[in-house]
């Protein structure tokens, strides 16, 4: 199998800890890709140019990290990332660290492409920042339980938050969050989550 990635994006590194959670990463070739340069292995692999892309032994290619990280439940071992027991909690919990995922990641775009000015100003980048800062509040107040084993849930909130804290970290400022500043330090002693840590 083949995922691309870049080292950067918070979407391909959950998919990249899914497929270590699960013991693939022996099956896996990284093929390391920036889409913004449009790369021409990546475009032919899938139309959206986007990353990640996971491509399987049979040809398939399958976009979005939520659907990898299913995929790779499917045909991988190990514990479930979404235990059938409560699925719906760890879902709804996994929901709101993924829309901090995109709401950060879409900020980062947004100043990256038009200023952070006029970006931050424009009726779509009020609310990302109301959407990142409502998520950054409510984790706060109730962060996901940090098992023995990974959950999705744990794997979206750490990811999401070393993000945030990598790209926007004006953000997170720890006065305003210790809790979440204290809960992610836990959580990136998770062995995959530390060796897919941003800058790493």
């Amino acid at each position: 199998m083949q995922l691309f990635l870049n080292a950067t994006s918070p979407f391909a590194r959950v998919a990249r800890v899914a497929a270590l959670h699960h013991g693939l990463a022996d099956q896996l070739t990284l093929v390391w890709s920036d889409p913004w340069n449009q790369d021409p292995a990546l475009l032919a692999a899938h139309p959206q140019l986007r990353i990640p892309v996971l491509v399987t032994g049979e040809g398939h290619a399958i976009s979005e990290s939520l659907l990898i990280a299913q995929y790779l439940e499917h045909i991988g071992s190990g514990p479930a990332l979404v235990p059938a027991d409560h699925s719906a909690a760890v879902l709804a919990r996994a929901s709101v660290a993924y829309g901090l995922m995109e709401s950060a990641f879409n900020v980062v775009i947004a100043r990256k492409y038009e200023g952070a000015a006029v970006a931050d100003a424009s009726v779509l980048g009020q609310r990302r920042l109301a959407a990142l800062n409502r998520a950054l509040a409510l984790l706060e107040n109730a962060p996901p339980a940090l098992q023995e084993h990974l959950t999705l849930d744990v794997l979206c909130t750490a990811v999401a938050l070393d993000y945030v804290r990598f790209r926007l970290p004006q953000l997170l400022p720890a006065q305003r969050y210790p809790q979440l500043h204290a809960w992610l330090a836990q959580a990136l002693q998770q062995p995959h989550l530390h060796a897919t840590r941003f800058g790493g």
